[in-house]
């Protein structure tokens, strides 16, 4: 077997033990054998011993399952958009959290909020519709802005200005808290980002979202790879660049767009996992995406396991934990560039 192959087993394993790991560990800690006991009373409707403890069947599927499962997907999600968009713009500061994609998902989905606008016809998915059309609104803006200013998407300008409008959405987002008292609540907790109380139709969206999200970036692999090598090297193989990044940004944020608006703005996650996932099976992109995606949902896992056990019962922003180890590996990237 191929070292990769070897890699992406062990990758995947990974992937289900944190999973696996968030699920038993809190407050009553779930032995591995009553999570399975669990797992095929509710899928295979198997019986339970008679002095099973009923609570931890609730604990396990109503609580303790659908966040990991929803911090998993979340992880994956902002971590296959970020690589993607570190390609794209040749760029390995970018993501869709220092683009502003993150914070103007949650702008949208703060403006539903605060408005109560409904559509019958859209339903549940009113939020995640927001969410999306936030997000892209924001890089479309943030790229327009940035090529107009110097003609190069390459350099650092996109990042910085991607980082001013973050801040410029995060003080509307501050603004509507405070005109809004009633969802005070709920906005200051999609500014700093947490996983509590999701439910399994969160889960479910997001899922369906993540599929489709990610077979449609896997067919774009080649083009990826291609645009490495810079649009005209893209252009002469054959590759129509500027309507393939369209595409890829617009996959992107929707990926973002669709997370943000259920958990809010959770950074760091999209710039890290790539990063860590190119150093591990290089830079062929049949690879990147999908392991990014688990690297991602592993972290992600493992950030709102912290983020609710480390004070316990108090429970953490999982947005903060993120950036406590994301910071600083951002200003190494970016000034170990620059000393370069």
């Amino acid at each position: 077997m191929r070292k990769s192959g070897v890699k992406v087993i062990m990758t995947v394993l990974l992937a289900v033990a944190a999973i696996m790991t968030c699920i038993a560990v809190g407050s009553v800690t779930i032995p591995l054998r009553e999570e399975w006991l669990i797992l095929q009373h509710k899928l295979l409707k198997a019986a339970l011993p008679d002095s099973f403890d009923a609570s931890r069947v609730s604990i396990m599927w109503s609580i303790r399952m659908p966040r990991a499962l929803l911090a998993f997907f979340v992880g994956g999600a902002l971590a296959a958009s970020g690589a993607v968009i570190q390609s794209i713009l040749q760029n390995p500061l970018a993501s869709s959290y220092t683009l502003g994609v993150s914070s103007g998902a949650a702008l949208g989905a703060a403006i539903v909020t605060v408005t109560r606008i409904t559509i019958p016809i859209v339903g549940i998915f009113l939020l995640p519709m927001f969410g999306f059309a936030g997000g892209l609104i924001t890089v479309f803006f943030v790229i327009a802005f940035s090529t107009r200013i110097d003609g190069n998407v390459k350099n650092h300008t996109i990042i910085l200005l991607g980082m001013v409008i973050s801040l410029f959405t995060n003080a509307v987002l501050t603004m509507l808290s405070v005109l809004a008292s009633e969802h005070e609540h709920k906005l200051l907790a999609w500014q700093m980002g947490t996983f509590a109380g999701k439910r399994w139709y969160h889960v479910g969206i997001l899922a369906v979202s993540c599929l489709i999200g990610m077979i449609l970036l896997i067919r774009y692999h080649r083009e990826l790879d291609i645009l490495s090598f810079g649009d005209e090297q893209a252009l002469a193989m054959g590759v129509d660049a500027p309507k393939t990044k369209k595409h890829l940004i617009v996959i992107a944020a929707l990926l973002t767009g669709i997370s943000v608006c259920f958990t809010g703005t959770i950074g760091f996650i999209d710039l890290i996992a790539p990063h860590m996932v190119r150093k591990i099976f290089g830079s062929v992109h049949r690879l990147v995406i999908p392991m990014s995606f688990l690297v991602g949902g592993i972290c992600m896992s493992l950030a709102d396991l912290l983020a609710r056990t480390i004070l316990a019962p108090q429970d953490l922003p999982v947005g903060a934990v993120t950036a406590l180890f994301g910071a600083p590996f951002f200003m190494w990237l970016y000034f170990g560039k620059r000393g370069k």
